[in-house]
């Protein structure tokens, strides 16, 4: 990679981030936590094999995992499903969750994106974020400042 590379990452049409994580309380009650450290990895597996389910990619920052997803329809039809893995891991996670009265903690946040109404640049960066499942384009000409990726009529 060229020391110099700026790149900005698009994505057609609307999409959804999704945050979520969590944060352990009462490291002693192991069967509190557990089963939701080991759920995680199989409901990204099964994303990864299933595009069609609507997950465009994702990476952990620390204990905090950031999803694109191509709706928040796909997003809640995944959460909901019987079929898949999510719906037997929350459920299980309330259940110990319940036992262990705040030995874990978890949050998310869902934020719809409209099209175009982002900004990215990457910097001597490997495909991070939005450029792991976006274009990457070169951060030149209308690119080349935040106010031109995010308002390319107004450059």
């Amino acid at each position: 990679m060229n020391p110099t590379t700026r790149l900005t990452a698009e994505l057609e049409g609307d999409f959804v981030v999704f945050l979520i994580g969590f944060r352990i309380n009462a490291l002693w009650k192991v069967s509190a936590w557990l089963p939701l450290v080991q759920a995680m990895p199989k409901m990204l597996k099964e994303l990864a094999e299933h595009p069609e389910l609507g997950m465009l990619g994702g990476r952990f920052a620390g204990m905090t995992l950031i999803q694109y997803w191509r709706s928040t329809e796909h997003l809640n039809a995944y959460a909901q499903s019987r079929q898949h893995e999510h719906l037997p891991a929350w459920r299980a996670f309330n259940q110990n969750a319940r036992r262990a009265r705040g030995a874990v903690g978890i949050w998310h946040e869902t934020y719809r994106v409209a099209a175009g109404q982002y900004e990215t640049v990457y910097i001597d960066m490997p495909a991070f974020g939005l450029g792991q499942v976006g274009q990457l384009k070169p951060a030149t000409g209308r690119r080349e400042t935040a106010e031109g990726r995010i308002n390319p009529s107004a450059v």
